[in-house]
């Protein structure tokens, strides 16, 4: 599975303190090995064509698929999701 990441999601990315970034890495690396993985619990946005992993407890990223290709879209606490949805 091939990962490309957003201007909106580096931007997010950069934000991020370091222990965030590193879950967040790990993360990256379960997705593209199996989006599937239990950890992420990665699954579609009610609504939308977007989807979204959990990074921690608090935190997600979201996401977009085309074809093979996931396009990471944010990452952040809860509160993109809302954005998201809008």
């Amino acid at each position: 599975m091939r990962i490309l990441f957003s201007e909106p999601f580096k931007k997010n990315y950069k934000a991020l303190h370091a222990g965030i970034k590193k879950a967040l890495d790990k993360a990256l690396t379960f997705l593209s090995q199996n989006p599937r993985h239990h950890s992420l619990r990665f699954k579609k946005l009610h609504g939308t064509d977007i989807w979204y992993g959990r990074i921690t407890r608090e935190y997600r990223f979201t996401a977009n698929y085309q074809g093979d290709i996931i396009i990471l879209r944010r990452a952040g606490t809860h509160k993109i999701l809302n954005k998201e949805r809008k």
